[in-house]
């Protein structure tokens, strides 16, 4: 029998087997945390406006796809220029299942999913041969295809026309507001980033950091590259699809000019300025490049009473404003908001001492 003393105190948070390194959050602290944010989370639209509630839901869905572009490419090291286009099959499958076959949203969600899913696994397999640049130039040829088969395809997509679609129903009440959708966007944005949070506490979610880092010594020590490689590229498929579904229900309408190459470029900028490698990283660029039109918009509008046109030249200028801020966050902080933000934690913590 072991007897304790008293008299020793702990003087940190100490780990004494592989389950509790692995924990998310092992004090009780840390979970009181975590349950606050949630229950402000779900208090949230009642406390602001439906403006507010609008821009959360926009940062929700951008949350959902960045986490997809994230794993892909944070975590496995597979660079994709296609992604928009993926959040287009996703939308397109959605509208397809929902208007023409007349399936209810709660089928078509997942399936959009599983069928962008499937679209990503195909314009994946060139990742075994292909990585760097050249990778990056295939997925640009599925952004490419893709949005080209949106647009032609007449009589599955309507082409330039675009879709209608209905508002989803939940037992007889219609989603049809920002603030009963946001519901909805909540609980599957809160889903999406626990799954990824636990997905690289397992084997494959390891292995795809393995390729990452060292994809030959990956594959020495058993590692199947491309049963791996075309898993990460169906998987963050499966999140560009939902958040596509979403999206498109959101908006009531859908046409290809909403997915271009413009919006997958914006969804790497998201995880490059929230921080490759990072799933709080994909939170934090989703809400930076959501917001960051939204306080321009602002700006411009408050100062329109002296400079008239400004409210013109800072729209022109949004394109250049997120340029910018990539070249910023790479030259100062590759690592992104990510690392800005632990680096403050960090100081504080060690406050007042400088080590």
């Amino acid at each position: 029998m072991q007897i304790r003393n008293p008299f020793v105190m702990n003087c940190g948070v100490f780990t004494t087997s592989y389950r509790q390194d692995m924990a998310f959050h092992f004090t009780p602290l840390a979970h009181l945390r975590v349950m606050i944010i949630v229950a402000l989370l779900f208090l949230f639209p009642f406390m602001v406006n439906e403006y507010v509630v609008s821009v959360a839901n926009l940062v929700g869905i951008a949350v959902i796809g960045a986490l997809g572009l994230n794993i892909l490419t944070g975590f496995t090291g597979q660079i994709s220029i296609g992604h928009g286009a993926f959040l287009g099959v996703g939308a397109y499958t959605s509208a397809i299942l929902t208007t023409k076959l007349g399936l209810s949203f709660w089928i078509a969600l997942p399936l959009a999913g599983i069928v962008t899913a499937l679209v990503g696994s195909i314009f994946g397999i060139p990742s075994l041969r292909l990585k760097g640049l050249y990778l990056a130039i295939a997925t640009l040829a599925a952004q490419v295809i893709i949005e080209f088969t949106i647009i032609h395809w007449t009589s599955l997509t309507n082409g330039t026309r675009g879709m209608i679609l209905p508002a989803p129903q939940l037992a007889g009440y219609s989603l049809d507001s920002d603030r009963s959708y946001y519901f909805l966007i909540l609980v599957l944005a809160l889903l999406a980033t626990v799954f990824a949070f636990n997905l690289f506490r397992t084997r494959p979610g390891r292995a795809f950091v393995a390729i990452r880092d060292r994809d030959i010594a990956a594959e020495v020590i058993g590692i199947d590259l491309f049963k791996y490689k075309i898993m990460a590229f169906a998987l963050s498929s499966f999140y560009a699809g939902i958040a596509g579904s979403l999206w498109a229900h959101y908006l009531t309408i859908i046409s290809p000019e909403h997915f271009t190459i413009s919006v997958s470029i914006e969804y790497l900028a998201m995880i490059i300025i929230g921080g490759l490698g990072s799933v709080m990283g994909s939170i934090y660029g989703a809400l930076f490049m959501t917001l960051l039109p939204v306080l321009l918009r602002t700006l411009a509008e408050a100062l329109s009473s002296i400079f008239p046109d400004i409210e013109s030249v800072f729209l022109g200028l949004r394109e250049a404003v997120f340029g910018a801020t990539i070249i910023l966050f790479l030259i100062f902080e590759p690592e992104g908001i990510a690392k800005i933000w632990k680096n403050i934690k960090d100081y504080f913590h060690l406050w007042p001492f400088s080590y």
